[in-house]
């Protein structure tokens, strides 16, 4: 009789047929490992009342009190050093002993539901509970509150290329991968569970992982609705997945780290960041069709907010759109043409600080592009934004602001005929006024720039921001002007008591 030794258990989460015999199979080749086929089946049918073709069978040769199965089946002495657990996520059901998900080694298992289903539906009329991807998530989420996150791999890896896949399953496991789990023999195995006559006919015919048969046959249209609702959740999971074939680019580091965690007004639904999409129907995507606004807002009060609604609704009016939301909302992505079904409503609150630099200057160059994005050669070119000029040849604006000079105390704008007529801009040509200094709206050639004695562009997403260098000349002394000075001391005045107040919801336990 073999020696009983203290065994260390290894669990496998997934979704019914999801290559889990395959990776059982694939485990029980080591020579290091005993496996057990889905130990708490014979509990879940005892509890739910599932009917199985093989249900009174299962029942009278399996015990089916499960946290006896937990204790001294799962958890219970062995002969090797690893004991492989298949368990399918809907049979972990409550009251189970906790044990289970706080003691051993853990992954999850997960296959797309539209590789899954029509397999499925020839042994079991497929159903959203049936599948159980909601299950997975739950033992997902359960795992990770008890401080194991289970890493996660997908089924379409291990049929990709197995041996990557199953040594990066090892190496999460923190176990050495043997050559061996890779092919194993024809046929019916002694692990196998009773049920195997029914769902094992296709993995009995196998010897390895084989390379997938992408979509042979059409979806029926009668198994979309359990696939809609389960794709959700295969998404999610996917999103944490090792992934091999598709590495996802590393994510940039955030100017502002507290925008990890905001949430995002999307069509009337608040999404974490990284869930916060649009649809690829949706016609900002199909047309490049949308509006747009920015807001600022100082000292808890939205600096004016009227008149950026007044631009917005402008702006929509003129594209022709249609079942435009109130003024309580902000909108975004919509044409009659593309989209029939209203606008999408975005609203994104950030922690955005001035996006150039205000206190140092920015460098602008002059676009020969007349259409589409002009900042492109201002990306070439290093600098901070592109001066874009009008159809006669005179500046108009920069790709993302307005823009002014002074010479000889005198300021001076281009007029808004070829530009936009921005809300800062008008700000700040009201303030221009109220400090008694001269003001022109005309048009402006380039050399006049390049002359200028100071310049400086307005935006909402950049306030006030000086220029010191246009197409490599200095501007003035290549420092920022006392009239610029100004004019920043003054908005930054206005912006400390002009606003509107909104209702702001805070958490009452936070100090």
């Amino acid at each position: 009789m073999a020696e009983e030794i203290e065994t260390e258990v290894i669990h496998s989460w997934s979704a019914p047929r999801s290559l889990s015999t395959s990776l059982m199979y694939s485990f029980a080749q080591r020579d290091d490992t005993e496996v057990l086929d889905e130990p708490l089946y014979a509990h879940y049918l005892k509890v739910t009342g599932v009917d199985r073709p093989y249900r009174e069978e299962l029942l009278s040769k399996m015990e089916s009190d499960g946290n006896k199965v937990v204790n001294n089946v799962i958890y219970g002495p062995g002969g090797k050093k690893y004991r492989y657990c298949k368990h399918i996520a809907k049979q972990r059901l409550p009251g189970l002993s906790g044990e289970l998900t706080k003691k051993g080694k853990h992954f999850i298992l997960i296959r797309n539901p539209l590789d899954i289903l029509q397999s499925f539906d020839k042994v079991v009329p497929s159903s959203f509970h049936e599948l159980g991807l909601g299950d997975l998530v739950s033992v997902y989420s359960e795992l990770c509150a008890a401080g194991n996150r289970p890493p996660i791999i997908d089924a379409a890896e291990l049929q990709e290329d197995p041996e990557a896949a199953l040594r990066g399953l090892c190496e999460d496991l923190d176990i050495p991968f043997q050559a061996s789990m890779l092919k194993w023999e024809a046929g019916p195995k002694s692990v196998d569970g009773i049920w195997a006559p029914w769902w094992y006919k296709s993995v009995h015919k196998s010897t390895g992982f084989s390379r997938a048969i992408n979509y042979p046959h059409a979806f029926p249209r009668s198994l979309y609705e359990v696939l809609e609702q389960s794709l959700p959740f295969y998404n999610m999971l996917r999103c944490h997945a090792r992934q091999k074939r598709f590495p996802k680019l590393a994510k940039p580091s955030l100017p502002v780290p507290a925008n990890e965690k905001i949430l995002v007004w999307v069509d009337d639904e608040l999404l974490p960041r990284d869930s916060a999409t649009v649809s690829v129907f949706d016609s900002v995507v199909q047309g490049g069709d949308s509006v747009w606004e920015g807001l600022r807002i100082y000292n808890g009060k939205v600096f004016k907010l009227e008149e950026h609604l007044d631009r917005l609704f402008d702006s929509a009016k003129a594209l022709a759109f249609n079942n435009v939301p109130t003024r309580d909302y902000v909108t975004s992505g919509m044409s009659p043409g593309f989209n029939l079904y209203g606008c999408t409503l975005i609203v994104l609150a950030e922690w955005k600080p001035p996006v150039y630099d205000n206190t140092g200057g920015i460098t602008l160059v002059t676009a020969t592009t007349r259409r589409n994005s002009p900042n492109i050669e201002g990306n070439n070119a290093n600098a901070d934004d592109a001066i874009m000029l009008d159809k006669d040849g005179y500046v108009s604006e920069t790709n993302a602001t307005n823009i002014f000079l002074v010479k000889k105390g005198i300021v001076m704008t281009p007029h808004a005929d070829y530009c936009l007529p921005g809300i800062t801009r008008a700000t700040v040509m009201d303030l221009v006024k109220k400090e008694n200094l001269v003001l022109e709206e005309r048009r402006i050639s380039l050399s006049e720039f390049h002359t200028a004695d100071e310049v400086w562009t307005t935006g909402t997403m950049g306030e006030l921001s000086p220029v010191l260098k246009i197409d490599g000349r200095v501007v003035g002394d290549g420092i920022v002007g006392p009239i610029t000075k100004r004019l920043q001391n003054s908005f930054k005045k206005l912006t400390e008591g002009l606003g509107e107040t909104r209702a702001v919801h805070h958490d009452r336990d936070q100090s």
